[in-house]
């Protein structure tokens, strides 16, 4: 089951989310109305409210396809650069 998520300025559907394994980050991967994929990454809040912080710096980004966006991704953080494959 897919989750909407308010990312950036418009609305778009959360396809993946994956999370370090001590869960202080992740970063979810989304599709956008056109059509277009990106991805955000998130930090977790400390005050106990289970919630997560956006850190605002890649949802802005576009790319053509969700393997794009998780390959963009694995570039800008190190700890997702495990294996990872998804269909899309």
């Amino acid at each position: 089951m897919s989750r909407t998520r308010q990312v950036a300025a418009p609305p778009a559907t959360v396809l993946a989310s994956l999370e370090t394994e001590d869960a202080t980050q992740c970063v979810d991967f989304f599709m956008r109305a056109d059509g277009t994929f990106g991805f955000e990454q998130y930090r977790s809040e400390y005050d106990g409210s289970s919630r997560w912080q956006s850190l605002g710096r890649y949802s802005q980004l576009t790319y053509a396809s969700g393997q794009e966006a998780l390959e963009a991704a694995k570039q800008h953080l190190p700890w997702l650069r495990r294996e990872e494959r998804w269909r899309w």
